[in-house]
């Protein structure tokens, strides 16, 4: 395969991951029918949200935690026909040969960014990482990096960065080992100690608060509690709620949710410093030509909103609505993201219907 054949077939397989403390990447390794991802992008959740190319959003349980390789191990979605992607061999590859890093974070686009390998002998404390030059971000976290046969040969980490344009991911030897250790198991959820580093699985759910073999403090997976909003966060879950959505499948990071009204996709974030409550709505894309028409009528209807404003962004037109906390209770919160939701799905079919404005799906 060409790199852009390579690229175009792990859309298919590339995982979105969210939770109510960050966002990542993971992806469908189908040899061990898991999802595969760091252990920091699931970290203090025994369930995760997880939304692909081929199925909806939903919530799934992860099923191994290792703080040593950072690695964890998510059980796939329902109904999946995801394809094959094969694990490479480390052997193979040598420094200058090309790779492609493949990350596809919550909201983000869909990103690969190519380099080349400078090392294959870097070591934090007694783990070997590929050192290459291709491009990594935060989201990256989980996501395959890729040799040019298609093969998976590592995984990228954010964790481990220098600032000088240089990635880092563990080989794909280490997955393998820690496949070998989880179907141990049986099928039960498994963490690996951190002190002897045996992997404990749990037996009931009633498990171990020490590890037996070495005793050293460990939690296991069904001992992480539940996620408990506070605060202006816990008053738009709520909100959200009453609104008749899935809180759980609505959050995509720290203080941020997503929530669809027909073709409307609602994103809200909470900013605490600020404290600024915000709703956007990328409603479409400017049209090619009768661009003065529907400027007229965005701002006529800038005139006629009470609370919401249109703004636009390079050629995205988005619909906003901006509240402090210090002004905000839940029934007004109700009656403003009830208000915003109903009007971004009247807007979007408006513009493209009646002024050429594209769906942003098109562009």
């Amino acid at each position: 395969m060409n790199s852009r054949e390579i690229i175009t077939h792990y859309e298919n397989v590339i995982i979105q991951i969210a939770t109510p403390y960050s966002t990542g990447t993971g992806f469908y390794l189908r040899e061990a029918d898991l999802i595969i991802t760091n252990e920091h992008v699931v970290r203090g959740n025994k369930n995760v949200v997880i939304a692909g190319r081929n199925f909806k959003n939903q919530m799934v349980p992860v099923v191994y935690m290792d703080t040593k390789y950072d690695l964890a191990f998510i059980s796939p979605p329902s109904g999946h026909d995801m394809p094959v992607v094969e694990a490479g061999n480390i052997d193979q590859i040598d420094e200058g040969d090309r790779v492609i890093a493949i990350g596809h974070p919550f909201d983000l686009k869909y990103t690969a960014t190519q380099g080349i390998i400078s090392s294959l002998l870097h070591k934090e404390g007694d783990i070997s990482y590929i050192q290459h030059d291709a491009a990594l971000n935060p989201g990256n976290s989980g996501g395959p990096l890729v040799d040019p046969q298609g093969k998976v040969i590592g995984i990228n980490t954010f964790i481990i960065q220098n600032g000088n344009s240089i990635g880092f991911s563990l080989p794909i030897t280490y997955v393998r080992d820690c496949l070998d250790a989880f179907r141990k198991g049986h099928g039960a959820r498994g963490v690996r100690c951190p002190s002897c580093l045996k992997v404990i699985f749990e037996k009931t759910e009633q498990s171990e608060k020490h590890c037996p073999v070495c005793g050293a403090s460990i939690t296991m997976i069904s001992a992480i509690a539940a996620y408990e909003p506070y605060g202006i966060c816990q008053s738009v879950e709520e909100v959200i709620s009453r609104l008749g959505y899935d809180v759980d499948l609505t959050r995509k990071g720290p203080n941020s949710w997503k929530v669809q009204k027909g073709s409307a996709d609602v994103n809200i974030s909470y900013y605490e410093k600020t404290g600024l409550l915000i709703s956007d709505v990328y409603l479409c894309t400017l049209p090619d030509q009768g661009i003065a028409d529907l400027y007229h009528f965005l701002l006529r209807k800038n005139h006629e909103m009470e609370g919401m404003s249109i703004s636009l962004r390079d050629q995205d037109i988005i619909l906003s609505l901006l509240i402090f906390d210090q002004f905000l209770n839940k029934e007004t919160m109700y009656r403003l993201f009830n208000n915003l939701l109903e009007k971004a799905d009247e807007l979007d079919n408006q513009l493209v219907s009646s002024y050429g404005a594209r769906w942003k799906s098109e562009t």
